[in-house]
């Protein structure tokens, strides 16, 4: 039987999404994620713009939109799994779908994100998308959002925190400590670069942009000596 809080529609088989999208983000933000993960966090609509009018026959009930990263679909299937477990209505694979969207920091990899405007990059497309109602929530990691949200949007919970430590990863050195002076270490953050430089001011650090196996190919390649990459 559907959950007292969802009202049934005239067509048997669809219910309203309002209140599942609501009451879903309240559990998720209750729920540990599993390890490996860095902290998610669920953007919505504020709660006055969330949809109120019945699914379309064929159409998923709660719309999930994403990146296209391994990690990224990595945290919306697992939001996806977790809808399932927690509502009945959710738990058919169509559902809830899971909607990538191509942002501006996926496709542009040769700047610094500095230099393009920021964080935001990784966020616009799926902003939009969310504010045209395709999406009915988004997956994030918090990294990625930046300071100030798009008005009409939220931050309705995040999940319990990961290993925030980073991972140095090199062919050739076990720590930073062991780099020779002026090796090349590749980071696009700048955050990271100015931890290495305190460290040792003659590194040069340059720009490794895309997701993981992106830099790590990059590494093999003999872009770098060594990167450092999030340990979770």
């Amino acid at each position: 039987s559907p959950h007292p809080n969802l009202k049934r529609t005239h067509a048997p088989t669809t219910y309203h999404t309002t209140m599942t999208v609501r009451r879903a983000l309240v559990l998720l933000a209750a729920t540990p994620l599993v390890a490996g993960f860095t902290t998610s966090v669920f953007r919505a609509k504020r709660s006055s713009q969330l949809r109120a009018t019945p699914a379309m026959e064929g159409e998923a009930l709660v719309k999930i939109g994403t990146r296209g990263s391994p990690l990224a679909l990595a945290q919306a299937y697992e939001t996806k799994k977790r809808l399932g477990e927690a509502f009945p209505e959710l738990a058919p694979d169509d559902a809830v779908s899971v909607n990538v969207i191509k942002t501006t920091g996926d496709m542009v990899l040769d700047k610094a994100l500095s230099e393009l405007g920021g964080k935001g990059l990784f966020t616009k497309e799926l902003d939009v998308a969310l504010l045209n109602g395709d999406v009915d929530i988004c997956v994030h990691s918090m990294k990625d959002v930046p300071t100030w949200l798009v008005p009409g949007t939220i931050l309705p919970c995040n999940l319990p925190r990961e290993d925030t430590r980073d991972a140095f990863i090199s062919p050739k050195c076990d720590g930073v400590a062991s780099l020779p002076d002026y090796a090349v270490i590749g980071s696009a953050s700048l955050r990271r670069q100015a931890q290495l430089l305190a460290k040792n001011p003659t590194l040069k650090v340059v720009n490794f942009r895309g997701n993981v196996q992106t830099r790590l190919r990059k590494l093999d390649d003999g872009e770098g000596d060594a990167t450092l990459l999030p340990l979770a």
